[in-house]
């Protein structure tokens, strides 16, 4: 089995459709009635969540006339946010085809499929020609990705002149060893966490200026304030990253809070703008 497909097997996604109904219908809503502020809590798999999309849009100047590349798009929260804030053109692309279905089919239900579009393919092999984007973003996807050099080339040669990059990614900040399993990797054979540093130079390298933004504390907040909503609810909510991540849910997200809080990781944004 290749590491595309080790991969797809890791992120799952076999009935989580169906999950997604239920739990709306636990809420009192339906896919007719759904809206995305229903599905934020399940469709935007990043550490902060709907908060850290936002304000990652903040920084990258989306108007209605651009078009977003949404790359590792998961489920498709993230490509509804911006297609419903800004009225840009999306297309997500995910190596899973299954999320690749079930962000169509949740695009449907918000009314957005107009503006939407998504693909199965590499974030390493983009199907799309040069210069066919004015902005990309990418959350919580290096991880998975050993060369960065070759992932931010592919970036920006779909991306036009003054285009722009937003990437969040969690990156090593301190030595410690990364206890598996953690949400993007089982074991350290799928796990590619690299140091800003890298992150800078590989963007750099494709033409990127780039500037950083340490979100560890954002990060650490974003936990006490879930510590807090668990202690105050009887079980997981109706929606939630628990049904993308599955039954050891607890154990990969308690791995990574644990990590951030040791200073061994922390999530960073990086901005990068082509001249």
């Amino acid at each position: 089995m290749g590491q595309d497909s080790d991969l797809v097997e890791h992120y799952g996604g076999a009935g989580l459709l169906a999950a997604i109904e239920a739990g709306l219908s636990e809420l009192g809503r339906s896919p007719q009635t759904a809206t995305l502020e229903d599905l934020a809590p399940v469709d935007e798999f990043h550490i902060g969540g709907r908060s850290a999309t936002v304000e990652l849009s903040q920084q990258l100047g989306v108007s209605s006339q651009a078009r977003l590349l949404d790359i590792g798009c998961g489920i498709g929260g993230t490509s509804r946010f911006f297609a419903s804030t800004t009225g840009c053109e999306v297309m997500g692309i995910d190596l899973s085809p299954t999320y690749v279905d079930v962000a169509r089919t949740l695009t449907g239900w918000t009314g957005l499929s107009h503006l939407v579009g998504f693909e199965a393919g590499s974030a390493l092999e983009l199907p799309f020609e040069d210069d066919s984007f004015d902005r990309a973003v990418q959350l919580h996807v290096g991880m998975n990705i050993a060369d960065k050099a070759a992932l931010f080339a592919e970036i920006a040669r779909v991306l036009r002149p003054g285009g722009r990059l937003g990437v969040y990614d969690v990156v090593r900040q301190g030595e410690g060893e990364i206890v598996f399993p953690v949400p993007w990797a089982s074991d350290p054979s799928h796990s590619f966490v690299a140091d800003g540093e890298e992150y800078r130079l590989a963007l750099e390298a494709a033409g990127f200026e780039v500037s950083a933004r340490d979100r560890r504390r954002f990060a650490l907040e974003f936990y006490e304030t879930q510590a807090r909503r668990a202690v105050e609810s009887s079980g997981p909510p109706p929606l939630g990253l628990h049904l993308i991540i599955g039954g050891d849910t607890r154990l990969k997200l308690g791995n990574l809070r644990a990590a951030i809080t040791g200073g061994v990781l922390a999530p960073v944004e990086f901005i990068g703008s082509l001249p």
